[in-house]
This record gives C-alpha cells, structure tokens and sequence, in this order.
C-alpha cells in the first residue's frame, strides 16, 4: 500500500512540474514577443492597413460595378410594383456605396499617421522665446 501511495505522491509531483515548465516557457515566449521593437510592429500595422486597404477598394469597385448594372436593369422593368421594389434596393445601395466610398476615403486620410506616427499632425512652430 505504501509503494502506491508513493507512486501516486510521484506522479502527482512529476505533473506539476510538467505544468509549471510550460507555464514557465509561455511567459518567457510572451516576454520575447512583447521585446519586439516598435519599428517593426508599425511596419507590420502599417502593411496589414495597406492589405485592408486594397481589399476594401476591390470591394468598393465591384461593389459600384453591381450597382451601375442594377441600375441599368431598372430601364428594364415594366410592372410598377416591382419597379418601385427595385428602385428602392438601389437606392439602399447607393446610399450603403457612397457610405463605405467615404470611408474609404476617411482611412486614406488616416494613412501617413498609419505609417508614421509623427507625420499625422502639424509640426508645431518654434516659439522663439528661450527656456527657462
């Protein structure tokens, strides 16, 4: 009976030690990735921006391309009920095309102060007085 509880005792005290190394691994993998210099964490945000940029262009130009052939379709439709439904999806979508357009545009402006934090802003100018 000894040599079981023994044995337990051991494999009790051979699992946390287990557990307590990779908690000890996590937190010095964590430390390492929090190391990384800023540098390199704002090039790395500013090339995702760059993709997400790209990506919500795209978007936008098929976005407007389904748009202009919605609105061709109208020209199309002669029953009045179903011309009134259409007319309304397009101008639901005009108006969602012309939101994300403008923030595209907005996210645009954002862009240098993506790339260079210290270029979002006026440099501000020297007072010329003296320090004190």
């Amino acid at each position: 009976m000894k040599w079981k509880s023994l044995l337990f005792v051991v494999i009790l005290h051979l699992i946390s030690m287990t557990w307590a190394e990779s908690a000890r691994v996590q937190a010095s993998d964590t430390k390492q990735r929090s190391a990384q210099p800023r540098a390199e964490r704002r090039q790395e945000v500013a090339e995702m921006h760059q993709q997400e940029m790209e990506a919500t262009k795209a978007d936008l130009e098929k976005m407007k391309a389904s748009l202009a052939q919605m609105k061709a379709n109208l020209l199309t439709i002669r029953e009045r009920n179903e011309l009134d439904r259409w007319r309304n999806n397009v101008d639901l979508w005009d108006v969602m095309v012309g939101h994300m357009d403008r923030m595209l545009k907005h996210m645009e402006s954002l862009e240098p102060g993506i790339k260079d934090p210290g270029a979002a802003g006026p440099v501000p100018a020297p007072t010329g007085g003296k320090p004190q």
